[in-house]
């Protein structure tokens, strides 16, 4: 009951915190699995297990955290079991044996358990060396006779420490332990040689899940060439190829260093140029006619004049609770500045909510009380999407007065696009058969 009270609880404060999109097969992995994912934001990437299955599952989180208010609790009350790291306390390293034996005997039930084995949140743009964790668990478990499968599960975030941002979740396929088994009465070194075998395999499903740069500069690089790539093949944006885009730039960058200096300032160029009239690819085919602009104007208008007065409402009765969790990180690091935010908010609603709902009873009457039970959640979402739909009706806006009434400036920069999109189409071509590691790249 606990479980599942708080895995509704966190997938639903997710999907608000953040836009959610999963990449995952449509049959959930059954019997004993290990889910093993990057770890790129802190408390966040576990939490995020929660949305792609509804199995229950027994997370290893580091010991420090069982001591801490609130999350220890929780961590308890899921069942999750403590990793002593050597950064943490180094004489405490001893009761790991504990929590491997623990997870092989969840496994051994048919359990589902996670690990996260860069043992690290972090920033950095490229998947850290992974520790050997899994693989021992896997193959202890397996060694007793459990069908063990490792699921490698990759966390892409546009900018994971920004509400409203979008974070992809790509599920790849599942990793067979069986056939890493040594042979029976293997040698410990031969029992190493499978633990380091098995680890290898492991990063290699999670690099095919995740973007791997060898710097974040590199990030808007590939964002402007997936732009480019949609808008010569008249799609959408794809993030999930994202992934193909980093490995084919690496390729290109080792291999035509003087070709790749070329294509690289052309395209930051033609971003920068973009960003000056607050535009993508895509808005420079947009063709602004009298009677769509005017019926765009109606709507808008129209729903602003609706909207505005219980977005106002929200805005004042909300505007505490949203700024909090905001004041709260900022002296956080990159990678846990998501989950102050995100626990912040969940606190500040589990308060503010029943908060507003005693104080509207008092000043009014029961049924005000109940009103404001009922009525305040609702209207706090509200209040969220009419704030987005202004952000992208003022985005919108500014296109049409800086494209739609400049018409030399947006030849100019269609021209270029289209000779940049032909370009980057050309590279996709080429580096296609090398890309990926099972499905075909850059299309």
């Amino acid at each position: 009951m606990f479980y599942a009270f708080i895995r509704g609880l966190v997938s639903l404060a997710l999907r608000l915190f953040y836009r959610v999109k999963v990449n995952a097969p449509a049959a959930e992995p059954q019997g004993p699995v290990i889910f093993v994912g990057n770890h790129p934001n802190a408390l966040i990437d576990p939490a995020l297990v929660f949305v792609i299955t509804r199995r229950e599952v027994t997370f290893l989180a580091k010991e420090p955290l069982f001591r801490m208010p609130v999350i220890g609790w929780i961590l308890k009350g899921l069942n999750a079991l403590p990793v002593y790291r050597k950064q943490d306390n180094p004489g405490q390293q001893v009761k790991n044996e504990g929590t491997l034996d623990a997870a092989r005997a969840a496994l051994l039930k048919g359990r589902a358990i996670t690990i996260f084995p860069e043992g690290k949140s972090h920033s950095e743009p490229m998947l850290a060396e992974l520790k050997t964790g899994a693989a021992r668990i896997a193959l202890g478990a397996a060694r007793e006779g459990a069908a063990v499968r490792i699921v490698p599960v990759g966390f892409t975030y546009e900018e994971k420490n920004v509400f409203r941002s979008t974070v992809l979740i790509e599920v790849g396929p599942a990793l067979e332990v069986t056939s890493f088994l040594p042979p029976a009465g293997a040698t410990e070194a031969e029992d190493k040689e499978s633990s380091r075998q098995l680890t290898e395999r492991i990063a290699a499903g999670l690099k095919a899940v995740t973007i791997n740069l060898s710097q974040w500069e590199d990030l808007p690089l590939i964002h402007t060439a997936e732009q480019l790539y949609a808008f010569r093949q008249g799609e959408q944006v794809d993030r999930e190829r994202l992934k193909h885009w980093a490995q084919g730039l690496q390729l290109f960058r080792s291999e035509q260093p003087e070709r790749f200096e070329l294509v690289r300032t052309a395209l930051m160029s033609f971003r920068k140029r973009l960003e000056l009239v607050h535009a993508d690819p895509k808005d420079l085919r947009l063709v602004y006619q009298g009677g769509q602009v005017a019926t765009f104007v109606v709507k808008n208008l129209l729903a602003l004049c609706l909207g505005l007065p219980l977005f106002a409402l929200g805005l004042a009765l909300f505007i505490l609770p949203y700024q909090v969790p905001r004041l709260a990180s900022r002296n956080a690091e990159l990678d846990t500045q998501a989950t102050v935010k995100f626990l912040g908010a969940l606190l500040m609603t589990l308060v503010w909510w029943p908060g507003l709902t005693v104080a509207v009873w008092l000043w009014g009457s029961w049924v005000w009380g109940v009103v404001a039970l009922v009525g305040v959640p609702p209207l706090a979402l509200f209040t969220l999407y009419f704030a987005e739909r202004w952000e992208g009706l003022k985005r919108d806006i500014g296109v049409f007065f800086t494209l739609g009434s400049r018409a030399r400036l947006k030849a100019l920069l269609l021209q270029d696009g289209e000779r940049l999109s032909a370009e980057v189409e050309k590279l996709a071509g080429e580096y296609r058969p090398r890309v990926g590691p099972a499905e075909p790249a850059l299309t």
